[in-house]
């Protein structure tokens, strides 16, 4: 069974700063759906989970929004990285990779 899972908003948020560190600016829809790709569709993004992760992330000054125009030529806000941003995503790549390392030991 293919059953999808439900992201953990503080990984969300990681994921979320991954994404647009990769791909450069990007609108909520389209950072929904990388992450769900990425995961193999493992992963279900809740719109109202991730949205409310966005607003976090701009408000401790991780990216930034402006308004623009999807590839549907509707109006949509587009989130970037920031410098703060990237510090923090380099922080938490630090922080899972010695977790990691730590599970791993017990497996």
């Amino acid at each position: 069974m293919n059953e999808k899972r439900e992201v953990w908003q503080r990984t969300l948020a990681l994921m979320v700063l991954r994404t647009l560190d990769v791909l450069g600016p990007q609108h909520g829809y389209g950072i929904a759906k990388r992450i769900e790709q990425v995961s193999a569709e493992m992963l279900a993004v809740n719109h109202g989970t991730l949205y409310p992760v966005l607003l976090k992330l701009e408000h401790e000054g991780a990216i930034t929004c402006k308004w623009g125009v999807s590839e549907n030529n509707r109006r949509a806000k587009f989130y970037r990285i920031t410098a703060a941003g990237r510090r923090e995503l380099e922080t938490e790549r630090r922080h899972w990779k010695r977790t990691g390392e730590i599970i791993a030991r017990f497996f």
